[in-house]
């Protein structure tokens, strides 16, 4: 495993903010924008208020956090990171992370059950969805179906994820199964999205990616999640056909010098003031039982019909799945 002067100096390097040493520090790894800013404000300031430690962040996506774990074969230079439960799935199964101890996570009696994932290796942190999200100064008539963004009025006006990022492969799988297609038979969804992903404006990485169009006026609908409390004039639309649920997660990867530490920072995430904070300001659900949302996010985050026709991935079979949805994305869509 590196040294933590050695990380330190390579995240020096790639523009990380670091505070000077001090006695204990923590390496979490995240996804970035408006997560970034929320996670900090309402995780790692209560984490380091609390127990005195330092936190240091390296932002990616799922699978890039996923592939800098993998590389380092079991010694990896974060303590804590965040990734989508398919993503924690995949390491998992490579025993590449760390066995949550229970005894040590005060405020387990709170969560759901359905957080915790398969002999506790992660833990879903809350509950979002990919659906479709829109400027209802520009859109006028409130979308209703995934169909909606195939619309020549969007042509040239529309962004969705690359798989490399949830909302990407999310949205194939919801497409596919609206064109009649399974998880094993990926085709109909492909050739419905080969057209779009030509006439988006991009194929997203990053979730902030999809702000900065918003804030230029360079689209007008999106495939995204429901994070709307930035300034902007937009609104959230649930298909028909489901919305696709999303249970980023958190885990601690094997390698890490600061297993009892790393605990105690994922037990500063579930505590209940601390979800309510991240689901106010992030526009998510929350895993604690606990927690009572405000009438503002209730009526963002899926309730009632929306709810009852998400999708939810079995994250083991997505596993399996996800690699070779990305092969085929990247000869059929990227080419």
């Amino acid at each position: 495993m590196k040294t933590r002067s050695k990380l330190l100096a390579a995240a020096m390097t790639t523009g990380i903010g670091v505070s000077s040493a001090s006695a204990q520090e923590l390496v979490v790894g995240e996804f970035g924008g408006s997560f970034a800013d929320n996670v900090k404000a309402c995780y790692i300031d209560a984490f380091e208020k609390k127990t005195g430690a330092t936190v240091v962040t390296k932002l990616a996506n799922s699978a890039q956090q996923a592939a800098a774990i993998r590389a380092t074969a079991g010694q990896s230079d974060m303590d804590v990171v965040f990734a989508d439960d398919a993503f924690a799935v995949q390491m998992a199964n490579e025993g590449l992370l760390v066995t949550l101890d229970r005894a040590k996570l005060s405020n387990v009696p709170e969560i759901i059950d359905g957080a915790w994932g398969k002999g506790d290796a992660y833990v879903a942190a809350m509950l979002g969805a990919t659906t479709i999200i829109y400027n209802k100064d520009k859109v006028i008539t409130p979308p209703t179906s995934w169909n909606d963004l195939f619309d020549e009025k969007y042509k040239g006006r529309v962004t969705i994820g690359d798989i490399s990022g949830t909302a990407g492969w999310q949205f194939l799988a919801a497409v596919n199964r609206m064109e009649g297609g399974s998880l094993d038979d990926i085709t109909p969804g492909i050739e419905k999205i080969q057209p779009l992903a030509k006439e988006a404006v991009l194929l997203y990485t990053q979730a902030d990616q999809v702000v900065s169009l918003f804030e230029r006026g360079e689209i007008d609908i999106a495939v995204w999640y429901p994070q709307i409390n930035n300034g902007l004039p937009l609104a959230v639309a649930y298909p028909k056909e489901g919305a696709v649920g999303i249970r980023p997660s958190i885990m601690i990867p094997k390698g890490t010098e600061q297993e009892d530490l790393a605990h105690k920072f994922v037990d500063t995430v579930l505590d209940a003031d601390n979800q309510k904070c991240f689901s106010e300001r992030q526009f998510i659900g929350s895993v604690n039982k606990n927690v009572t949302l405000s009438d503002a996010v209730s009526a963002v985050v899926p309730s009632g019909e929306a709810l009852d026709a998400m999708l939810f991935l079995d994250p083991n079979e997505m596993a399996t799945k996800l690699p070779e949805w990305t092969r085929r994305w990247q000869r059929e869509v990227l080419r």
